[in-house]
C-alpha cells in the first residue's frame, strides 16, 4: 500500500512539474526536488501503512515556486539571511548588494540562488547534485562562484545536503536550504508551536525591529529562547519584546566552538510524537524561524499556510556576519584556494 501511495502521489506531481527529480530508499520514504531554486519540493515518510506522511511545506507547480515568498525549500545564497544597509566592506573595499528588505539585503537578493534554475550535473536513485556559477560582481558580491548542492537521501532515513564552493576573490559565503517542516501534516490545518524542540545553544543573537543584529550575543539562560531541554516551541512564544517584534522566533543561535560536529544539535518531535528529526551540521550557527510570516502563502493546490504552519531550521553563518569580524566563529569569507564544504543533515525517526 505504501509503494502503490508513493507511486499515485509521484504520478500526481509529475504532472505539475517538468523537471523534478524524485529520491527515494527502500524503506519507502520519498523526497522530491526541482533544479529551479536547487528546491526541495517534498519529503514523504510512510510511518505506516495507512499514514504516509508529507512533512514538508511545499508547492505543486514552478509558477506558484516562482510567486510565493517565503522560500519554501529553496537553495538561499550566496549569503543566507541579512546584511545591514545592504553593504559589507572587505579588504578596504565596499560592496553594495540588493537592499531587497527594509534597505537590508535579504537573503542576497531578488535575484539571487533561489531564483534561478541550477544545473543537474549528477543523478542516481537516491542522490542528486545541481550547480551553479556567480560571476564577480553578481548581486553586488566580489569573485567568480562557483557552487553545488547535493541532495542524497539514505537508507537510514536522513537527507543529507552537502554545499560546495570554490571563488577567485575573497568573498562571504553562506548557504542553506530554506525548508519549513510540519512533522504532524505539512498540508493540514495544525500549526508547528506544539512540536517540541530541542536546540543545544547557550547563546543567541538579539535583533533590532527590521530583523538586523543589534550586535551583542546574549545567553539564553533565564529567557524564553532556551531549548536547551526539550519544550513544545509555543511554552514561551511572545514572552518578551524580542519575539513580540518578530511576531515569533526568528532568531539566529550559535553553536559552542568545541563540539562533536557529529551529533545532533537541534531534535524535532511531532505532537503526536510519532515523527522526530534531528538536525546536524557543520556550520556554526542555525535561523530558527516559527513561520511569523507564512500567512497566505500558497501551498499544494488549492491550500494556503497560516502563521506558523511550518518551523524552519537553517544552519548558516550568524546573520550579517560580513559586518563582525569580533564574532567567535569561523569566517564567513571564502578565500581563493580554498574549498567551502558543509553539511546539513536531517535525520527522521518514525
Amino acid at each position: 500500500m505504501q509503494q502503490l501511495f508513493a507511486e499515485q502521489a509521484s504520478a500526481e506531481n509529475q504532472a505539475q512539474w517538468k523537471d523534478s527529480i524524485v529520491l527515494q530508499n527502500s524503506r519507502g520514504m520519498r523526497v522530491e526536488l526541482t533544479p529551479m531554486g536547487a528546491t526541495w519540493l517534498s519529503c514523504q515518510l510512510p510511518v505506516s501503512q495507512s499514514d504516509m506522511r508529507e512533512v514538508l511545506l511545499g508547492v505543486d507547480s514552478e509558477q506558484t515556486l516562482l510567486t510565493q515568498t517565503s522560500y519554501l525549500g529553496m537553495t538561499i545564497g550566496p549569503y543566507a539571511n541579512r546584511i545591514a544597509n545592504a553593504s559589507f566592506t572587505l579588504d578596504g573595499k565596499q560592496y553594495v548588494l540588493d537592499a531587497n528588505e527594509n534597505g537590508n539585503c535579504l537573503h542576497s537578493g531578488k535575484q539571487a540562488f533561489h531564483n534561478r534554475r541550477w544545473d543537474v550535473a549528477e543523478q542516481t536513485e537516491n542522490q542528486v547534485r545541481f550547480s551553479t556559477t556567480s560571476p564577480d560582481g553578481e548581486m553586488g558580491f566580489p569573485g567568480d562562484l562557483a557552487v553545488s548542492v547535493t541532495y542524497t537521501v539514505t537508507e537510514s532515513d536522513q537527507v543529507l545536503i552537502e554545499y560546495h564552493a570554490t571563488t577567485n576573490q575573497p568573498t562571504p559565503v553562506s548557504l542553506t536550504n530554506h525548508a519549513y517542516f510540519n512533522l504532524h501534516g505539512a498540508d493540514q490545518v495544525d500549526s508547528c508551536l506544539d512540536h517540541s524542540l530541542w536546540l543545544d545553544a547557550d547563546e543567541f543573537l538579539p535583533i533590532s525591529d527590521t530583523g538586523i543584529p543589534l550586535g551583542e550575543l546574549q545567553d539564553v539562560t533565564g529567557s524564553g529562547f532556551d531549548f536547551r531541554r526539550n519544550k513544545p516551541v509555543r511554552t514561551d512564544l511572545m514572552q518578551d519584546q524580542q519575539q513580540m517584534t518578530a511576531q515569533g522566533y526568528d532568531h539566529a543561535y550559535l553553536f559552542r566552538a568545541e563540539r562533536d560536529v557529529s551529533r545532533p544539535v537541534a531534535s524535532l518531535t511531532s505532537v503526536d510524537e510519532r515523527i522526530r528529526m534531528h538536525v546536524v551540521t557543520t556550520m556554526p550557527a542555525i535561523q530558527l524561524y516559527t513561520g511569523n510570516w507564512l500567512a497566505g502563502t500558497p501551498g499544494r493546490g488549492d491550500h494556503i499556510y497560516s502563521q506558523y504552519a511550518g518551523i524552519a531550521l537553517e544552519t548558516q553563518f550568524l546573520p550579517d556576519s560580513p559586518n563582525h569580524s569580533e564574532w567567535q566563529q569561523p569566517s564567513c569569507i571564502l578565500k581563493p584556494g580554498e574549498t567551502y564544504h558543509h553539511m546539513t543533515c536531517y535525520q527522521f525517526e518514525f
